[in-house]
């Protein structure tokens, strides 16, 4: 159901066959006639004056498979879809300007939104009734599919004047909240401390955590939190945020043979995972445990970025340096099949001593503590491994080291979940900084090299120099020609890290090309902040400015945070300028409502005080060069740039004196502490 294998089927495939979304191929075989999102379904509809069924997912989605096995392939449900609908599918990750736009018409009418997203359309693409997962048939409350269509297909065929009347109001109302301007609202210091607080008492003492189940890491509501401990001498806030990280790292979302995250746990304890992994979280997530690391001084913290980082090399790596997208919850047709285990299972495989090790460890038992209830026939017994009882004594040390080892060693066996391969620049950026960064603070030059690795290869087949134009999605040799903000600013946020570990100075030429370009194409001059997408976009309803910092942080919090670094870095103030606006836009949201917006918060901590500047003044690929570089990174400051005194740093950063060895100055504003070329000393005047 959900490989890419289409020669196993011989379905008549429809208008997705020849796609390049995995997830859209998932669906060329369904007997609904599914169109891409473009010109030629928006034909058919108006020329049929037919609604538009469009349904929004992407591959890994648990919940979109179950619709497709219960809904898409079903042939009454198809023949009614083609009778009566242009039905469209679409990848969220390819197109998210879509479907922000659709998802945030779903959120207003109904409370609540999610994947797979289902709404129906005018022909010219105005929304007027949506949800998200429809059972086939009447199911706690929810319409079935089938009969939802029937009474949609009805109110068209007696009201369509009316409910495209009705369309073209909620359409109005959108518009002029997208562009409404923002309010007077002032920035201030305060906005900071209500919003730690805010975070804090929503924290939940005995798991950790920050929200109620399902919990979702949200790695930008902690890492804010660190920041806001930091400049209030708040150790409560990083005893929570610690208990926070130790939760997870034992937890069932925490994959505790392969490394990396899953997208959520389904319970409040961590202990149940949403088996998907996600390329965006398991870069945030080492960003949050690089944090921690500094901040906790805990190697535990450093062992668990250390496999995040080494999963994604080794299974989501493509063999250029591009990073792929996700992996599936699904594999053969049941999720969480490839990491569970059942008690038998494991004490045939393991021997007696090392069974008893690992069931202790683990917390196996006969009835296991996993069930999934969305699959007819939910397979029996399995065991999410998370660590029940982590503190094995050095007698059983070897035993859990020899059981883990077979243990892989199976599971390698088994038949992995589907891998969404598509390379997306804008999840690409977030990984490339996160690489960066752990390369320079654990001393692992392979990380370093994947992140340049990484680079090279999204400047090689999704930049385009000549006209500063970064594309947003390639696959199997082909890019897109979609343009979003999100890409922009990712990539640029993980270019200045890379920047910031090397002193690379073609890396900071590169970020200032794509500032700039960015700023071309998605800044609002009039009212400050970024749309979402570029103006030329005929197939959108809406230009958005997405401020939202959910799972994925927003497009505008991640550029105003980049821009201030980089103007920290090159002293040059339009990068400033657009920062300030963009975080003046969104004041009263930052003060009335912080946790949406819990990377912009990380902005307008950056934003309150002038920068340190460590200025590494001298040759930085030296061993004294090196030596100082790691140490400006190995001090949890958040307030601080790391820079060299070359390329297209500011001019004050150039005038610095540059003695016979590398020397490190620590500056705020023009004035610099006396330079040092002692690492140790330059992490006691960062402190």
């Amino acid at each position: 159901m959900v490989g890419l294998d289409m020669a196993a089927t011989t379905k008549q495939p429809n208008h997705l066959i020849h796609e390049p979304s995995p997830y859209l191929l998932q669906h060329a075989h369904n007997p609904v006639d599914w169109w891409p999102w473009g010109a030629a379904a928006f034909a058919q509809a108006r020329a049929g004056n037919k609604p538009i069924f469009l349904s929004i997912g992407y591959s890994t989605c648990h919940w979109c498979h179950v619709m497709e096995r219960e809904s898409f392939e079903d042939e009454t449900v198809a023949a009614f879809l083609r009778e009566h609908f242009v039905s469209i599918k679409v990848d969220r990750e390819e197109r998210p300007d879509v479907d922000k736009i659709y998802m945030t018409f779903v959120q207003s009418t109904t409370g609540s939104g999610g994947w797979p997203l289902n709404v129906f359309l005018t022909p010219d693409l105005k929304p007027f009734f949506g949800g998200t997962y429809f059972p086939p048939e009447d199911r706690a409350g929810r319409r079935s599919f089938l009969s939802l269509l029937q009474e949609i297909a009805t109110l068209w065929q007696k009201h369509a004047t009316e409910i495209a009347t009705s369309a073209g109001e909620i359409h109005a109302q959108m518009q002029t909240l997208a562009q409404a301007p923002p309010g007077a609202h002032a920035l201030s210091l305060e906005m900071l401390r209500r919003a730690g607080l805010a975070f804090k008492a929503t924290y939940d003492a005995v798991h950790g955590g920050f929200s109620e189940a399902p919990k979702f890491p949200q790695p930008s509501r902690p890492i804010f939190l660190l920041r806001y401990a930091q400049r209030f001498n708040d150790a409560d806030a990083v005893r929570m945020v610690l208990h926070t990280c130790d939760q997870m790292a034992a937890g069932g979302i925490h994959d505790q043979l392969g490394g990396g995250f899953a997208r959520y746990s389904v319970d409040g304890q961590w202990r149940v995972p949403h088996f998907e992994k996600m390329l965006y979280d398991n870069a945030q997530l080492a960003q949050l445990y690089l944090d921690a690391c500094l901040v906790g001084g805990g190697a535990r913290h450093a062992e668990v970025v250390r496999g995040i980082l080494e999963y994604v090399l080794r299974e989501m790596t493509h063999p250029e340096g591009g990073f792929y997208s996700a992996e599936d919850a699904d594999s053969e047709g049941q999720e969480g099949k490839f990491y569970c285990w059942t008690h038998d299972e494991l004490a045939k495989l393991l021997s007696p001593d090392e069974f008893i090790v690992v069931r202790d460890y683990f917390g196996i038992t006969r009835e296991g503590n996993f069930v999934d209830h969305s699959h007819p026939h939910p397979l029996p017994g399995l065991n999410v491994l998370r660590l029940a009882r982590p503190d094995a004594t050095g007698a059983d040390q070897p035993l859990l080291a020899a059981g883990l080892a077979k243990m892989r060693a199976a599971r390698a066996r088994r038949v992995r979940p589907f891998r969404d391969d598509k390379i997306l620049v804008s999840w690409n950026g977030l990984m490339l900084g996160a690489l960066a960064r752990a390369g320079v603070i654990l001393d692992e030059p392979r990380y370093l090299a994947a992140a340049e690795q990484n680079l090279a290869f999204l400047q090689r087949h999704l930049w385009e120099a000549a006209s500063g134009t970064l594309y947003h999605r390639w696959r199997n040799g082909k890019r897109d020609v979609v343009q979003l903000l999100e890409a922009y600013a990712f990539l640029l946020a993980g270019v200045l890290e890379l920047y910031q570990a090397t002193l690379a100075a073609p890396t900071l030429d590169f970020a200032v090309e794509l500032a700039a370009a960015m700023l071309r194409r998605f800044y609002d001059d009039a009212q400050g902040g970024f749309w979402q997408s570029p103006p030329d976009s005929p197939d959108l309803i809406l230009r958005i400015k997405d401020d939202y910092d959910g799972a994925e942080p927003a497009g505008n919090s991640v550029a105003a945070l980049a821009l201030l670094k980089l103007a920290a870095i090159t002293g040059r103030p339009e990068f400033r300028r657009a920062a300030e606006r963009t975080l003046q836009r969104s004041a009263a949201q930052l003060d009335r409502l912080p946790q949406a917006s819990s990377h912009l918060l990380q902005a307008l901590d950056f934003w309150v005080d002038e920068p340190w500047r460590v200025v590494i003044a001298g040759p930085a690929a030296t061993v004294e060069g090196r030596q100082l570089l790691r140490a400006a990174h190995l001090v949890y400051q958040p307030h601080k740039v790391v820079l060299g005194n070359t390329g297209a740093v500011a001019e004050f950063v150039r005038s610095l004196p540059v003695q016979e060895r590398t020397l490190a100055y620590v500056c705020t504003g023009n004035a610099c502490q006396p330079p040092t070329g002692d690492p140790a000393r330059l992490r006691t005047q960062l402190q």
